[in-house]
C-alpha cells in the first residue's frame, strides 16, 4: 500500500506505508537518535507531531511491553527511511509494524529522509499530512496548511492524566530497567560515599519514601518516575490542571513539573500554580517544566526553528565546566535574557546555538532544565540533578 506525506510549503513525498491506514495531521520534526524508537513512540511530548526518524534502519529491535514512557502513544505520524522487517531481540514480543498498528499510527517508509530533514533544517518545522489514502497532491498540501499550528495551542489537557495516583518502584525497578553504574552511584550516594557538597544525605536523613515528591503531569514520561523512585522518594502523580493548594494539601516535601508537549505559553493555569508554589515547596522541573518555570519567574519563550530532539545535544554546565551530552525533545526555549530580574540565572547552555538549557533560582531551592537527564533513550550524564533535587528537599526539611 502507498503512503504520502506532505508538507505546507509544497513539498510532497511518496513511499511504502507501514502501521496503521489512514490519515494524520501534525508538525513534522526530526529525531537524531540512533535507536530508542519505541521510548519516542511513546513520549507524550511528540503529541501532535510527525515523527521522522533521521538513522536510516529502524525497527531492527522490534518492540515489547515494558520499554513504554506513556499509558499510549501520542505521535501523529512515523516517518522512516526503512522499517525492518527482521526484528532481532530477545525482548521483542512485536514488530515495529504491529506495534504501530496497535497504537494507531500511520508510518511511511522507503522515502528520502535525508532530504526531508535538510528542507526541516533550512525552512524550519512546517506542518504536514501523513496518509495512505490516495489524493492530489494540492488537495494534500492545502490539509496541511490548514491543520493547527503548534503556536498558541494547549496540547497538556490532551495528555495529562485523569486523577491522582501513586508511583511506586513497582512501576520500574532495577532488575526490570538494569544500569549497574547507576545504581551503584545511587548506593553510594545514599550511603553518602558519593557526595557532591558538604551535606551528606544518608538513609537516616532520607529513609526511603521518606520524602513525598508531588509530580505536575504536564505529559510525563514514566522513567522520570522510575528514575525519582530509584532515589527512595514517594511519588504522587496529579493532573496539570491541579492548583497550588490542592498540591500544599499533600503535603509535599518537593514538586517536579514534567516534561510535555507543544507551546508552554497557552498554559496560564500550570503556570499560575507553579508561580504560587515558589515560595512554599522546593521545584524542579523537565523539558516543559523548564520553560513554564521560566515563565512563572517572568521570563518569556520563543519557538525555535527546528527544535533539539535527538539523544547528543551538547550542554555546557556553566558552573562546573563540564559538558554533557543530553537527550532532547523540545521545539520551544526559554529566553534566557528575560528572567535574570526575577532572581534566576542560567546554569546551563546549548553548545550548538547557545539556547538556554537550565536556570536556578538565586535564593529559593527552584531550578529546572530543558533537556532529559533521566533520557529513556539516552545518556545519562545528567542524573546528578535528581540528587540536586534530593539534596533540596533534605535542607528544607532538616
Amino acid at each position: 500500500m502507498r503512503a504520502y506525506l506532505a508538507l505546507e510549503d509544497g513539498l510532497v513525498f511518496e513511499g511504502e506505508a507501514f502501521g496503521a491506514a489512514g490519515s494524520r495531521t501534525g508538525e513534522v520534526v526530526f529525531n537524531t537518535s540512533m535507536s530508542g524508537y519505541q521510548e519516542i513512540l511513546t513520549d507524550p511530548s511528540y503529541a501532535g507531531q510527525i515523527v521522522t526518524m533521521t538513522y536510516p534502519l529502524i525497527g531492527n529491535y522490534g518492540a515489547n511491553g515494558q520499554d513504554l514512557e506513556s499509558r499510549r502513544s501520542f505521535v501523529e505520524g512515523f516517518v522512516v527511511k526503512e522499517n525492518s522487517r527482521v526484528r532481532s531481540n530477545w525482548r521483542a514480543d512485536r514488530s515495529l509494524d504491529e506495534f504501530l498498528k496497535e497504537q494507531g499510527i500511520v508510518g511511511i517508509e522507503g522515502i528520502d529522509t535525508r532530504m526531508l530533514t535538510k528542507h526541516i533544517r533550512t525552512y524550519g518545522a512546517r506542518r504536514g499530512v501523513i496518509t495512505t489514502e490516495a489524493a492530489e497532491a494540492d488537495a494534500l498540501v492545502t490539509r496541511a496548511k490548514e491543520s493547527p499550528s503548534m503556536v498558541g495551542r494547549d496540547l497538556v489537557r490532551e495528555v495529562t492524566c485523569d486523577g491522582y495516583f501513586a508511583w511506586s518502584k513497582s512501576g520500574g525497578t532495577d532488575e526490570e530497567h538494569p544500569d549497574e553504574s547507576l545504581r551503584r552511584r545511587r548506593e553510594a550516594f545514599l550511603t553518602g560515599a558519593e557526595s557532591r557538597d558538604p551535606l551528606v544525605v544518608t538513609p537516616g536523613t532520607m529513609a526511603p519514601e521518606e520524602l513525598h515528591v508531588v509530580a505536575i503531569d504536564c505529559g510525563i514520561k514514566y522513567n522520570i518516575l522510575r528514575r525519582l523512585c530509584e532515589y527512595g522518594l514517594k511519588v504522587t502523580v496529579v493532573p496539570a490542571t491541579t492548583s497550588a493548594d490542592d498540591i500544599l494539601r499533600l503535603v509535599p516535601d518537593g514538586v517536579f513539573i514534567s516534561n510535555g508537549p507543544g507551546d508552554p505559553e497557552p498554559l496560564g493555569y500550570v503556570i499560575d500554580t507553579v508561580r504560587a508554589l515558589f515560595n512554599r515547596v522546593p521545584i524542579f522541573g523537565i523539558c516543559l517544566g523548564h520553560q513554564i518555570v521560566g515563565l512563572a519567574a517572568g521570563g518569556k519563550t520563543y519557538k525555535l526553528k527546528f527544535g533539539h530532539r535527538g539523544a547528543n545535544q551538547p550542554v555546557k554546565n556553566l558552573g562546573t565546566g563540564q559538558v554533557e551530552i543530553t537527550s532532547q525533545n523540545h521545539g520551544f526555549a526559554v529566553d534566557g535574557s528575560t528572567v535574570y530580574d526575577s532572581g534566576m540565572q542560567i546554569t546551563h547552555v546549548n553548545l550548538n546555538d547557545d539556547t538556554c538549557e537550565g536556570l536556578r533560582h538565586e535564593f529559593l531551592p527552584v531550578f529546572c532544565v530543558q533537556y532529559h537527564p533521566e533520557a529513556a533513550p539516552g545518556p545519562h550524564d545528567a542524573d546528578y540533578l535528581f540528587e540536586d533535587f534530593v539534596r533540596d528537599m533534605v535542607r528544607r526539611t532538616a
